[in-house]
Parts: C-alpha cells; structure tokens; sequence
C-alpha cells in the first residue's frame, strides 16, 4: 500500500497561486489513479480533483474547475495541485489520495470510498 506525504501548504493571500506536492511511497504509483481532497473547519471533507493513472484523464471539482490543475510525474512518484486565483473559500486541509482504480469515471473518482491511502494533510490558509 501507497505511504503519501503532502507539502506545499501556506498562509497566502486571495489571488495567490499555491503548487501543493504529494509524495508517493510504494511501487504501485504509476498505476493508480489519484485524487486530492480537502476539508475545512466544521465541514465536511470533499472532492478536489483526481487525475487517472497515466495523466490522460483529470476531474475536477466545480468549485476549482479553471483554477487548479492536477498533473503527475510518476518518475518522481508525485501528484501536484496548481493552484491559482486562490480565495478564502479555499482554505483547508489538503489530503492526496491513492484510488483502488487506475481510472474511473468522475462519479467514482469524485467520493472518498474510491481511495485506499491517505496523507496527512497540509494546511492552506488563504486570507482577503
């Protein structure tokens, strides 16, 4: 099983641009589709973005949809979240995801059960 660690995360202000970085650990990153997560304070965690096993496919939120970009270099086993035109409403904590799947549907990709390993999160705080 995938061991993933998250970095990236600041204290920006709203139109900031912010890359976030997933590190994966474990030899199966190059076939497995991933996804981003995030979860802010007294709510519930929900679905960012997911990219499938190639980078062929992405999906994404359409809260961030021409915002944030997902893309992975699975010679470095790393899964990014480009941020742009950051606003408040942003801010949270990031997960990265590893899926059972290699690729999926947006549905599928979309929800939480669609992922076997977690992070721990990195903190992204987006003031106005």
């Amino acid at each position: 099983q995938l061991q993933l660690v998250e970095s990236g995360g600041e204290l920006v202000q709203a139109g900031d641009s912010l890359r976030l970085s997933c590190v994966a650990l474990g030899r199966t990153f190059s076939s497995t589709a991933m996804g981003w997560f995030r979860q802010a304070p007294g709510k519930e965690r929900e679905f960012v973005a997911a990219i499938s096993w190639s980078g062929g496919n992405t999906y994404y939120a359409d809260s961030v949809k021409g915002r944030f970009t997902i893309i992975r270099d699975n010679d470095k086993n790393t899964v990014y979240l480009q941020m742009n035109k950051l606003e408040p409403g942003d801010t949270a904590l990031y997960y990265c995801a590893a899926s059972k799947y290699s690729d999926y549907d947006r549905p599928t990709l979309g929800t939480s059960r669609a992922y076997v390993a977690w992070g721990q999160g990195t903190q992204v705080t987006v003031t106005s």
